[in-house]
Parts: C-alpha cells; sequence; structure tokens
C-alpha cells in the first residue's frame, strides 16, 4: 500500500505486457521521475494483472487509477497531467467499446469487479522479485502458523476440512493425497514434495502468469505441504519456454533462503527443506506425475502403470507428492484465513475458486478467478463482455485439449441430470451451468488446468475437435498403442470428413475408438484424448452429417469443402485481391472484374479479407 502523499506507478512487466514493450514503460518513467525529482513518486514493477488483452496495463496507487495500452510516448502525459497536476489521463482509462463510458478505477472494470481473486489475490499487486511487498501482504504469516502452531496432522486435517481439491486437472482432494504420502514409509525417512508447473495446454498461461507475478504464494504453499508429508526436499517442474517465470521463481528461493524460510530448521523449527528448479523439455504428457516423475529422474517422460502410487513409491521409489501451481496458491490462504472460510466459498462438492484462461471468441480475454458453481453465463458475459461483433455464442471448450465442448443452445432447464446423461443427451441451457467439477463431468468435459474456449457461430466444430486431437495425438508418448494408433486413425477419419471423403459409418467407428482410446489408456492424455471428438459427437452431430452428405461445411472452414468466387456484378475491378494473392490465382484488369483460378487456389482466404467492397464470396456445398 502507498503511504499518505505517496503516489506508486505500478507498471505490468509479465509475459504479455513485456512483449508489448512494457519494460521500455517502466524505464521511461523511472527517468522522467528521476529528472523531475520527484520524490514522493516510486515506479514499481508487477506480474501479470490477467487482462492481457489490454496491456501495456499501468496502475497509479493510492487511488487505483488504471490506464490500458500504455506506450511509452504517454509516459510525458501520466507525469505531467496525473502526477504533478492531479489530473488522470482519460484517454487512457479502460472503455469497453469506443462508445462505452470511461471506467478510472481499477475496482469498477467489469473484467475484475465480478471476480473473486484468492489464488490470484497478489497478481499485479506486488513486485514479484522483492519479497518485502510479498511479506507486507501477509506472506510467509501462514508457513510461520503452520511450523510453530501446528503439527504435520493438523496442517493435513485443515486443508482436508476445507474442501481443498487438486487444481491441475482431476480434482483429487489434497488433504487426502497429502495423508497418503504422510502415512507412506520410507526406509530412510527420504520424501519428495513437488510443484507441477508443467502447463502445456494450448492456450493456458495461469501457472506461468501465477509464477511471474506471485511466486512466493508458490513457493510457501509448497513448503507447508513439504511439511505436512514430512518431506525435506522439493522439486518445481517448470517447462523451458518460461523463462521469466523460472527467473522470479529463482530469485523467490534465494530471497526465502535468506530470510530463513528455506533451509535447515526453518524459523527455528525441527523441519529442514531445500528447493530445486527441474527445467521441463516441453513435453504435454509430462503433467501426467509418473512421467514428470520419469523426467525428473533424467529419464524419458513416460507414464508407468499405477499402483504403486507416488504417495507409495515416487521420486527415485521414495513416497513422492505432486501438487498443482494452483493448488499450492491456495494453501497459504487457508492455513491463515482457516479452512471455514475457504469452504464457505465455492460449491457444495467444490470448495474454493477456480482460474480459467479464457480465450477464444470474447470480448475481454485473459485470467479469470471465480467461486466454483459460478454461471457459465456469468463468465462469458459478465466477465468476458460477451461475444464479440455481435456473433452468436455457439461452444465453450472446456480443459484443454483433454475436455470437451459444451453447446450453448437453449432448452428446458428443469430435469434430471443422472438419467439424461445416461441416454448421452442432455436438454439444458448450457450457458447457465455452473463451472464446478461434478457438472462439467456431467456434460462430457471436466475442468483441467483451467482452459476456457469461446467459440461464435463461425466456428466448425469438428475442425474443433480435428486441432485439438490433433495436438493430443502429437504428445503422445507411444507407450500405448490404444492411445499411439486409435488417436492417429481417429485424426484420420476427421481429416477424411473435413476434405468431403466422409461416410456415414465414419461416425460409429470414430465413436467405437473413441471408446477404445479412453478405456485402453494407461495415462490421463489418453483417456481424455477423446473427449473433444465425443462432445461434439454428441452435440454437433448435424455438423459431421451436412460434411458427409451435403459436402459442406456450415461455418465454412473446412478448405476442402470451401472455394472463392468474384461477384462480378459486385467486383469494382480495384485489383487489391490480386496484389494479395500469394499463389498468383486471381487475374484480371483494373476497374474489369477479376477472377480466381480454382486449380491454383490455396483456399487461405486472403483475397475474402481484403476485399473492400465484400465482392470475394466464400462458397460451401449447397451455396448458390
Amino acid at each position: 500500500m502507498a503511504k499518505k502523499g505517496k503516489k506508486i506507478i505500478m507498471v505490468c512487466r509479465g509475459t504479455a505486457c513485456t512483449s508489448s514493450k512494457s519494460p521500455l514503460i517502466f524505464k521511461a518513467l523511472k527517468e522522467k521521475v528521476e529528472k523531475e525529482k520527484l520524490e514522493d513518486v516510486e515506479i514499481k514493477q508487477t506480474g501479470c494483472h490477467g487482462f492481457c488483452q489490454r496491456g501495456p496495463i499501468v496502475v497509479v496507487e493510492p487511488e487505483g487509477t488504471f490506464y490500458t495500452e500504455v506506450k511509452v510516448e504517454d509516459v510525458e502525459e501520466i507525469i505531467e497531467s496525473h502526477i504533478k497536476k492531479g489530473k488522470p489521463v482519460k484517454r487512457l482509462f479502460y472503455r469497453e467499446s469506443k462508445d462505452s463510458e470511461a471506467i478510472e478505477h481499477y475496482r469498477d472494470v467489469p473484467f475484475y469487479k465480478n471476480q473473486f481473486r484468492l489464488i490470484l489475490r497478489n497478481c499485479g499487486k506486488i513486485d514479484p522479485e522483492d519479497i518485502e511487498d510479498y511479506i507486507a501482504a501477509g506472506g510467509y504469516e501462514a508457513l510461520k502458523k503452520a511450523l510453530l502452531e501446528m503439527r504435520p496432522e493438523d496442517v493435513i486435517e485443515e486443508v482436508t476440512k476445507a474442501g481443498l481439491r487438486g487444481r491441475g486437472g482431476a480434482g483429487f482432494p489434497t488433504g487426502l493425497k497429502w495423508k497418503y504420502c504422510r502415512d507412506a514409509k520410507s526406509e530412510d525417512g527420504q520424501k519428495y514434495m513437488i510443484c507441477n508447473a508443467d502447463e502445456g495446454d494450448p492456450g493456458a498461461f495461469m501457472d506461468r502468469s501465477i509464477l511471474e507475478a506471485d511466486p512466493h504464494s508458490v513457493l510457501e504453499g509448497l513448503i507447508i505441504a513439504a511439511y505436512a508429508i514430512g518431506a525435506s526436499k522439493g522439486y518445481i517442474y517448470v517447462r523451458e519456454e518460461y523463462p521469466l517465470a523460472i527467473h522470479r521463481f529463482s530469485i523467490a528461493i534465494n530471497q526465502a533462503q535468506e530470510r530463513g524460510y528455506i533451509g535447515k530448521n526453518i524459523l527455528g523449527s525441527s523441519f529442514s527443506f531445500d528447493i530445486e528448479i527441474k527445467k521441463g523439455a516441453g513435453a504435454f504428457v509430462c503433467g501426467e506425475e509418473t512421467a514428470l516423475i520419469s523426467s525428473i529422474e533424467g529419464k524419458r517422460g513416460m507414464p508407468r502403470p499405477r499402483p504403486p502410487f507416488p504417495a507409495q513409491k515416487g521420486l527415485w521409489g521414495k513416497p513422492t507428492t505432486i501438487n498443482n501451481v494452483k493448488t499450492l496458491a491456495s494453501v497459504p490462504v487457508i492455513i491463515s484465513k482457516g479452512a471455514e472460510w475457504f469452504s464457505s466459498i465455492g460449491s457444495k462438492e467444490s470448495k474454493g475458486t477456480a482460474v480459467f484462461a479464457l480465450t477464444g471468441k470474447i470480448v475481454n480475454s485473459g485470467l479469470v478467478e471465480i467461486p466454483m458453481g459460478t454461471k457459465l453465463r456469468d463468465i462469458i458475459y459478465d466477465i468476458g463482455g460477451g461475444v464479440p461483433n455481435g456473433k452468436k455464442l455457439k461452444a465453450v471448450q472446456t480443459g484443454g485439449p483433454s475436455g470437451g465442448c459444451i453447446p450453448a443452445h437453449l432448452a428446458d432447464l428443469t430435469f434430471d441430470y443422472e438419467s439424461l446423461v445416461q441416454e448421452m443427451y442432455i436438454p439444458a441451457n448450457y450457458v447457465d451451468l455452473p463451472i464446478d467439477y461434478e457438472t462439467l463431468a456431467r456434460v462430457g468435459s471436466i475442468m483441467g488446468s483451467g482452459g476456457m474456449v469461446v467459440m461464435d457461430e463461425d466456428t466448425c466444430m469438428v475442425d474443433v475437435a480435428h486441432f485439438f486431437l490433433s495436438f493430443t495425438q502429437y504428445e503422445s508418448c507411444g507407450k500405448c498403442p490404444t492411445c499411439r494408433i486409435g488417436t492417429k486413425k481417429m485424426k484420420d477419419i476427421l481429416e477424411k470428413i473435413m476434405e468431403g471423403r466422409g461416410e456415414m459409418k465414419d461416425l460409429d467407428l470414430l465413436e467405437e475408438l473413441a471408446i477404445t482410446v479412453k478405456n485402453g489408456s494407461l495415462c490421463g492424455l489418453g483417456q481424455t484424448a477423446p473427449n473433444p471428438v465425443l462432445t461434439t459427437l454428441r452435440y454437433f452431430r448435424d455438423e459431421y452429417i451436412a460434411h458427409i452428405k451435403d459436402k459442406r461445411c456450415p461455418a465454412k472452414v473446412c478448405k476442402g469443402l470451401i472455394w472463392y468466387e468474384i461477384d462480378e456484378e459486385e467486383c469494382i475491378g480495384c485489383g487489391t485481391c490480386a496484389r494479395n494473392c500469394p499463389v498468383d490465382a486471381i487475374s484480371g484488369e483494373l476497374k474489369k472484374p477479376y477472377h480466381i483460378d480454382s486449380e491454383k487456389c490455396i483456399k487461405c482466404g486472403e483475397c475474402f479479407q481484403v476485399c473492400p467492397v465484400g465482392a470475394v464470396k466464400k462458397k460451401t456445398g449447397g451455396d448458390d
């Protein structure tokens, strides 16, 4: 918090804002403040605020003025007008659209106002490279309480009563997981505690952003977890592609060691704990616990059969517990505020909050944290701002490539979940679905690590299924024939359908293969890989049929079923399409209608995008 009379200008230096030149803004602000000798102004860096789409973000405290899409050339005006004259720069305020009202304060921006930031509590508010900021926000108080006032069994009981479940995918009860490891026997007493930060879902950036913005919260949770299970050595497994997260977590470890939060006899207790960073090579399968353990051991990251479970026989054969970044970031809050407080948040079976990377066809994309049980509609419209360009919501995909596609159609809201799920059909208003582990499982999806992709009417669901299946098929370690071969065969069938060569019997074969892969795979990658296919077949079967019977892609996405034509009556002969065609497939004379050579056309759609009058038409089967 800023002292009375003092201004703090906080510049986001998360990965997204950094890529938009926020370090230059930070430098320019520092230089300007020093030049003007403004002693009551402090320039600080923060991690990700979550609203990456509107970055670079600059916040002025204590008033909470929220500036978006800031540029280096805006620095002069921010200092001269806001800091020196007390007149905020209104043109940099957040606006929902060009015509909407400007919003000055961070707390009033709908994207933030409708969230409940527990895991993200410090993100965008503290300097992630300064342990003093974290301590000032209450950091390491939970660790002191756990080590000096609670037995390991008490910590486990508190986390169990809180109802915390793993935020990395399956949602297994965290307290129970810790108890299994605590009770496991090790000949030499050695046990390991691991933080799984191997975030590999396409479009997911939750764990990375937390490590960049609030590394000490994860570190504190990791140390408390180690104390609870009796581990003396810990690892954080993070992919090499996250250099800023690795850099800031390394700083956090060093600072914590200097303050006595890591090492021998922590805070004067009998508990000792050391942490090491292990960089992963970016294999999606290493998000699976046993594959991750193999990778740390220096072997190829491949899953192994369970049992024995890691809690019994994990890293180097010793009892091991593995928790996700978001799970560990929740632990200090539970210990500080108590199980009763935490369990009051969320739904009956799913306690606490969930963090999502809200992406796709949405007005406001970024990191979103909501209480479990929040309606999908509230996330999409109140926080996300709805679907842009007046398009209709078509589906929402949750859980990353292992998740399912939830349709947005409306129907009777009064129904019996259990009986209808058995019939593979649920007539519901899916945007009114509560987001928690149980409900998502009932509709064929999963919570996963927190991906949420919004799709509009221009999305082809066959193409979506192919995209996600292609990812999991590529990332398969190949150990299980059902996964290695089955996902490839499914991908081949989807490509056949998208190219207009599909047959109705292919749909039955797809379902048969999907169930075989699901039931015959060793790890979660193979067991969940068919989910996008199964859910699109269940809820969007008519699109598959259109591709097969009508040789038509309703969304006009699949290249094998679309072509481009130029309407001679609408063409003004400007030649823009021809100049932008990468393969010279368009010919004609200026001020006369142009023509597309279908033999040369690669269907890239560039002509369709650049035509100033809309004379280029995208066609599919059945179009006149």
